[in-house]
């Protein structure tokens, strides 16, 4: 199972990046590979906020779409996601935000998965770290266009 680790130091304050992360309908306007996104559910339990959405996702002629369940915790400022139904075996990825100095947030973000096709499995596995990296890249971009400056 592909498995990787990004960890980025982003100028915005952690609450707009935890709410530009769960913006998920958003995904499609700047995530690289993500083609449509919907919101099913949202609701608050306590101090947890629940999400299930759909994610179609691909590159080149390789398009799916897969249903999530996401969960922020507003105690931990942590949002974890598993997948529920879709072309996953497994996919779980866990988002830390933390606050540091001058307005700066470090955000890691941590992803394993498993695609059910094995044959797409083993090219994901090939480039999954370049991926991975251009999708932490949209975010950091996206985070600064709208937010770089409103600091703390």
């Amino acid at each position: 199972m592909p498995k990787a680790s990004v960890k980025r130091l982003i100028e915005c304050n952690k609450k707009d990046l935890i709410d530009l992360v769960l913006d998920i309908e958003k995904y499609p306007e700047f995530v690289p590979f993500c083609f449509d996104a919907k919101i099913h559910e949202n609701k608050k339990e306590g101090n947890l906020i629940k999400i299930i959405a759909d994610l179609t996702i691909g590159k080149g002629p390789f398009k799916d779409t897969y249903k999530s369940d996401v969960e922020f915790d507003i105690n931990k400022d942590t949002i974890f996601v598993k997948n529920i139904d879709g072309p996953l075996n497994h996919l779980s990825n866990n988002w830390m935000f933390s606050d540091k100095k001058n307005g700066i947030t470090e955000v890691t973000f941590d992803i394993d998965f498993e695609i059910k096709n094995k044959f797409l499995n083993s090219l994901m596995i090939v480039s999954f770290q370049f991926g991975l990296e251009k999708i932490a890249d949209a975010f950091q971009k996206r985070a600064e266009e709208l937010f770089g400056n409103s600091k703390n």
